[in-house]
């Protein structure tokens, strides 16, 4: 990787990027500590899953395990799920309630308060005088790696970073009022979903802030009439450019559903017929008449709203190739069972095999498994330019939010870009 090939200054806008970012072991273990353990926020959960004193969710910032739990006073908090003693995982679910407020490491039998304070260690003091720790042991010097959190708008965020700015600095007024759009309300968590997918992280942050493809690799858009490049939308990004958020308004009038396929380059394979036609149906719920909202908050969540679908898309790196997402689908505290039941046929279209983004895993394996032994060799971002626009429409003819997804990646990565490639080592 050199500066031809992928430019490394901050604030650059790139319109290639070495394939080399997707396979260098030295490039992902310099991610964890430039992005995710470094200027910036990262998502852990909703507050949702944390509505009572003792609940927990296990999660990850980067590759590295925290667990976020509510505390009997109420605050929110988060950390490093790795014993202080001999590093092994305290908490082994993936979500629960500890009534007592205790997680205690299995192996040596630590344990540690909500906080993660250390509050207690068999055999501290010894027996009868014999072994234990010496007097000058101190149990506050031994608390599990606490990270900073913040909340908004339901959503929870932590860092490791103790200079970074507050969140709702880091998000700016534009993403916080598209997060406010749809945590309009306080909502309840409806379901879980995990995919593992053979790529790399960054592939999936491209393809959720890439709306080129929507119309062309989901053909499930245009055949059922939900999306198609000609219709109303918009796409937003953030001064940083890491940021963006994609809206999409239902056809208004009178429509043709059967001429959205006019716009699409190949056509679905078979009968294009549903059993249950209600799955496509839209209540619009929101004071617009928006009905596909795609917010990418980097470096680690997507906030969707497709149809009557709510979700979340936690992003997780667990190696060069490996990644999983974490959907988090979610309704209205108020909604009434019939509206439950709508958002429950309606989240048939999301998800790992849902009928509009089971394609999305498989591209990112195919850019995995197509660009090894590819470094040196560059992909090709100029759809819609070579710059990074605040705002642009119509979307799904450009690679704006690309782009600007890789200007704020240079933001935090440049510098130890520049250094891996000065060193022969990316």
């Amino acid at each position: 990787m050199n500066a031809e090939t992928m430019p490394v200054a901050a604030g650059s806008e790139p319109t290639a990027v070495d394939y080399a970012v997707y396979h260098s072991q030295a490039i992902f273990t310099a991610e964890q500590e430039n992005i995710f353990r470094g200027q910036t926020w990262c998502y852990l959960g909703l507050e949702a899953e944390l509505a009572n004193s003792g609940d927990f969710r296990s999660t990850h910032v980067g590759n590295t395990p925290v667990v976020v739990t509510r505390a009997t006073d109420g605050t929110i908090h988060a950390w490093v799920n790795r014993c202080a003693h001999k590093g092994a995982t305290v908490c082994r679910s993936l979500r629960g309630n500890q009534a007592d407020g205790a997680f205690v490491c299995v192996y040596h039998q630590w344990a540690y308060d909500a906080t993660g304070a250390l509050v207690g260690v068999p055999f501290r003091r010894g027996l009868k005088g014999v072994g234990g720790y010496s007097k000058e042991f101190n149990m506050a010097e031994h608390s599990l790696e606490r990270l900073r959190v913040e909340t908004f708008g339901g959503l929870v965020f932590g860092t490791f970073n103790s200079t970074i700015a507050p969140l709702d600095d880091f998000l700016g007024p534009v993403m916080r009022k598209y997060i406010q759009r749809v945590f309009q309300r306080p909502v309840k968590v409806l379901g879980y979903a995990r995919q593992f997918m053979a790529g790399n992280w960054k592939l999936y942050s491209e393809n959720s802030r890439d709306s080129y493809h929507g119309g062309l690799l989901h053909l499930f858009y245009p055949t059922f009439g939900i999306y198609r490049q000609s219709q109303e939308s918009a796409g937003l990004v953030s001064d940083e450019g890491y940021h963006t958020v994609f809206t999409v308004s239902k056809p208004k009038g009178d429509v043709d559903y059967g001429s959205f396929g006019d716009e699409a380059n190949r056509e679905m394979q078979g009968e294009a017929k549903l059993q249950d036609e209600r799955l496509l149906a839209f209540r619009p719920e929101i004071a617009d008449d928006v009905g596909l909202h795609i917010q990418s908050i980097f470096p680690s969540v997507v906030v969707q709203q497709i149809q009557n679908t709510l979700a979340t898309r936690q992003i997780v790196p667990h190696g060069t190739d490996k990644t999983e997402l974490v959907w988090t689908y979610f309704g209205y505290a108020d909604d009434d069972d019939e509206t439950t039941r709508h958002r429950l046929r309606n989240l048939n279209l999301v998800g790992p095999s849902g009928l509009i983004s089971m394609e999305d895993g498989e591209a990112v394996e195919l850019c995995q498994q197509g660009t090894i032994g590819a470094e040196g060799k560059r992909s090709f971002v100029e759809m819609g330019g070579d710059d990074v626009r605040p705002s642009y429409a119509p979307m799904g003819m450009d690679e704006n939010s690309v782009r600007g997804f890789w200007k704020g990646y240079l933001g935090l990565m440049g510098n130890a870009l520049a250094d891996l490639a000065a060193e022969g080592r990316a």
